[in-house]
């Protein structure tokens, strides 16, 4: 898995790219963390995009993600899930956690 973050006017966009399991838990996490601690940023947009394969893991990884975000009061979003990763996502019934611009 590849990730990479943009930020702008107070989003940052964490792009994934390929296998989102739980051999990514760490890079996932130290992706994350600066910005739950940065003052500037409102809203992670977790783009998915680029996700190929999606386990349980990662639901996990998300989920842990939106509490962290919470406890610092910003929002995550789920953006472009392809239709595999979007299934997943309603099957796991995400759209009652979180926002998910498809």
């Amino acid at each position: 898995m590849e990730t990479s973050v943009r930020t702008s006017n107070g989003m940052a966009e964490l792009h994934i790219k390929g296998r989102f399991d739980f051999s990514r838990h760490r890079g996932f996490k130290d992706e994350y963390e600066p910005l739950i601690g940065n003052d500037q940023i409102n809203v992670i947009a977790v783009n998915l995009s680029g996700v190929d394969y999606m386990d349980s893991s990662a639901l996990g990884m998300l989920l842990m993600l939106r509490d962290r975000a919470l406890g610092a009061n910003k929002k995550v979003v789920l953006n472009n899930p392809n239709h595999t990763v979007a299934q997943i996502l309603d099957i796991a019934n995400f759209d009652k956690l979180f926002t998910i611009n498809k």
